[in-house]
């Protein structure tokens, strides 16, 4: 047998930039967290006073902020301005994507009043709201009347805007689909100013079927109805501790809530809500929820336990006891559990606050948690922001379930990333072919998870640094996401463009299909007024070239005139 030593791992020089990430914690205790607090009260404040408002009064002022945005798209000068992109500025958007074409020249239109829930109706089981409501907004209103809507995303600062133009999951998603596929109606404010009311069925069904993915590059969106369902007060949430290697976790997330025999649509062998994390190679959770009653939750024997409170250990933690617990039942109220990863961002709040999971903290500050992602990109420099993109991951792939045992063992052998987030979700098949769509041919195969209507997906959620960069050793962050790209292209995968993306144009469109999108965008006259989505989603700072280019890019009529709303 041969003595020889495994050969050393190269080493990274230490740079100035990982002291300042290092010692980000003290900008973080000393200011973002303070500054987040008084953010988020702010926040609380507008929506309680948009809370006692009158529907009427709410709905007249929504008519009169629609007019406004009709009336700025009036005066902005083709020949002068540049494209139409919203004013917020670029450090508000969730997402590790900088909007940095909004650094390039554009023409501005303020949406920042579309922030109020428009009406909670439980007779049609729909809920109106503008596009800047955010899930904790929502969830206050509609859980306390035992209702929901049907995928509420985890974070409270998703807003609806976000989740219909991009991309929103959650564990009621491989019942329901993605937060767009429950999407009613949606008011869209079009190129040439005229207000559409787009539905599955009416005469903007295209318009309706591009929208999701488009990142507002087909028109404004001012309000969503989205479908509503019942809830009870509790989620019963069993915790199922898996080992195995990663095909085997894999094999064993995909029984936690799709039957062998096929029978998808059964509620009775599906749960409410599903998700897995893996937090090795070799152990993972399965949790599996279903909503209880009150009444039940508090019969002798059962345990309740309010996630929501401060002190409380980060959700991530406390599901990984049960690898040395064994398997475990517990209530959890709603609400807490609708937002269970809020606090701790998943597991980012390990990397932005290293003792922020600690008794003590948890305890004395826990309450000043989570720091607003907004107010983080707001005081980060350039060199951190860089830093972030080189050496850290935050990617969400999109596979087919029958998928998930490869993608596992890629991320684990590429990247050496976790915990890794598993959410399962539909594709449905649609009378037409927006930019995500199932394998084709899916239904002849029989694949767990699938029916005939839809194809079962999952998101593999990866977030936190690789173990390359744990052990300083050298890490190419945009060659990754590259390989990951071309790993989801080659898979049938998607990648929500709220990430740092490294996409060519052309790998763009291999992996989103165009079709509808370019036709919606010659029909309602985007071309020339909004920007191209892959321009919108690429990254890094845009030349004057490239503004200069897209600006030019024509559609068969020359830039909509906009029809001014009467004084």
């Amino acid at each position: 047998m041969s003595d020889a030593k495994p050969a050393p791992r190269p080493k990274r020089s230490t740079q100035f930039v990982d002291f300042l990430v290092q010692f980000r914690w003290i900008v973080v205790v000393f200011f973002v967290l303070p500054f987040s607090c008084l953010y988020y009260f702010s926040i609380y404040l507008g929506d309680v006073r948009s809370a006692r408002k009158s529907d009427k009064q709410r709905q007249k002022e929504h008519e009169e902020n629609v007019q406004e945005v009709v009336k700025r798209l009036g005066q902005r000068d083709a020949s002068k301005d540049g494209l139409v992109c919203t004013a917020r500025p670029p450090w508000v958007v969730i997402g590790m994507r900088n909007c940095d074409y909004k650094r390039a020249r554009h023409f501005k239109v303020d949406l920042s009043k579309f922030r109020n829930i428009l009406e909670i109706n439980n007779e049609r089981m729909v809920a109106k709201v503008e596009p800047l409501v955010n899930m904790a907004q929502i969830s206050r209103a509609t859980i306390p009347m035992n209702l929901s809507l049907a995928v509420i995303g985890e974070l409270d600062d998703l807003t609806v805007g976000g989740l219909i133009n991009g991309f929103g999951i959650e564990g009621s998603s491989h019942i329901y689909g993605l937060f767009s596929d429950t999407i009613v109606a949606l008011e869209v404010v079009l190129a040439d100013g005229k207000v559409v009311r787009a539905t599955k069925d009416n005469e903007y069904s295209d318009l309706f079927y591009a929208i999701p993915w488009s990142q507002g590059t087909l028109g404004l969106l001012v309000s969503a109805e989205i479908k509503l369902i019942h809830v009870k007060e509790y989620m019963r949430l069993t915790y199922k501790p898996v080992r195995g290697n990663l095909k085997e976790l894999a094999q064993a997330y995909a029984d936690s809530f799709a039957p062998r025999d096929g029978d998808q649509d059964n509620p009775t062998k599906v749960p409410d809500f599903v998700e897995g994390m893996i937090y090795s190679p070799m152990e993972g959770v399965m949790m599996t929820g279903r909503y209880a009653s009150k009444k039940e939750a508090k019969q002798k024997g059962n345990v309740i336990n309010s996630i929501g409170w401060w002190f409380k250990p980060w959700f991530y933690q406390h599901a990984e006891t049960a690898l040395k617990r064994g398997e475990f039942v517990e209530y959890i109220p709603t609400r807490d559990y609708c937002h269970r990863h809020t606090r701790s961002i998943y597991w980012e709040g390990k990397l932005i606050l290293p003792f922020g999971d600690q008794f003590w903290f948890r305890y004395l500050f826990g309450w000043l948690m989570p720091p607003k992602v907004a107010v983080l990109k707001a005081t980060q420099s350039d060199y951190i922001r860089n830093y972030y993109h080189d050496h850290h991951v935050i990617q969400d792939l999109l596979v087919p379930l029958h998928k998930v045992a490869d993608t596992l063992e890629w991320v684990d052998r590429e990247m050496e990333v976790y915990p890794v987030w598993l959410c399962p979700h539909r594709i449905y098949k649609l009378p037409v072919k927006p930019m995500i769509y199932p394998e084709p041919g899916f239904e002849a195969h029989g694949w767990q998870g699938d029916t005939k209507y839809a194809q079962m997906y999952t998101d593999v959620g990866v977030y936190y640094a690789p173990g390359a960069v744990f052990r300083g050793e050298p890490y190419d962050g945009a060659e990754k996401c590259r390989q990951v790209e071309l790993f989801l292209i080659e898979n049938h995968g998607f990648q929500p463009q709220y990430a740092v993306t490294e996409l060519s144009e052309k790998n763009f469109w291999r992996m989103f299909d165009s079709t509808l999108y370019e036709q919606c965008r010659k029909k309602y006259k985007a071309i020339g007024t909004f920007m191209n989505v892959y321009y919108k989603c690429k990254k890094g700072k845009k030349t004057e070239r490239e503004v200069q280019e897209a600006e030019q890019e024509k559609a068969e009529l020359d830039t909509p005139e906009v029809d001014q709303p009467a004084d």
